[in-house]
């Protein structure tokens, strides 16, 4: 798994504009990988990122990449919480919840649909998308826009701007730690 590819699928999370992405990548060799994993976080963890392969099968693997302390941020919101309650997380323990999604998306043939709330997503978008993933779409991008689309649209914007900016710098040998922004 090459920087360049990092870029190219997270790059609003490498800035600090998102809280996390969620992708799949090929494998031939967990244990490498998961060397490749170990490394990834050594290199930034220190710019508070963090990598977690969350759901392997055969010859993939899934991987959350996010940002810590977004995701306590974006946790300690009352309407993510009590989503999270009902779907059975411990909910105040943000660290602990990504163990359980990683358990849910092992153990459950359906993708939960609470997945957004890890990924930075506005709670109205993930609580229509749980409500009915075909209804109600006004818009969809990055994900499915239920709510607010004048406000998706520019974050849509902004990630695609993000990614091109973050794309063209690596091209010209910005390295992946020169471009991850440090955050708390």
């Amino acid at each position: 798994m090459g920087d360049q590819l990092l870029i190219r699928l997270c790059s609003p999370t490498l800035a600090g504009l998102k809280t996390g992405n969620l992708f799949s990548v090929e494998i031939d060799d967990r244990d490498r990988f998961n060397c490749e994993v170990r490394e990834f976080n050594s290199r930034l963890c220190g710019k508070g990122l963090r990598m977690i392969p969350v759901k392997y099968s055969k010859g993939h693997v899934l991987i959350y990449l996010y940002r810590p302390s977004f995701l306590k941020r974006d946790f300690a919101n009352e309407e993510v919480c009590k989503i999270l309650k009902e779907k059975g997380y411990s909910y105040k323990n943000a660290d602990l919840c990504v163990a359980q999604l990683a358990r849910h998306l092992s153990s459950d043939p359906s993708f939960p649909h609470e997945i957004g709330l890890f990924l930075g997503y506005p709670v109205e978008d993930v609580l229509g998308f749980m409500k009915s993933p075909e209804e109600g779409v006004k818009y969809t991008g990055f994900w499915k826009v239920y709510g607010d689309k004048d406000a998706a649209l520019k974050t849509f914007d902004k990630y695609k701007k993000c990614t091109e900016i973050y794309s063209h710098a690596h091209k010209q040998g910005a390295s992946l730690e020169q471009l991850v922004v440090k955050t708390g």
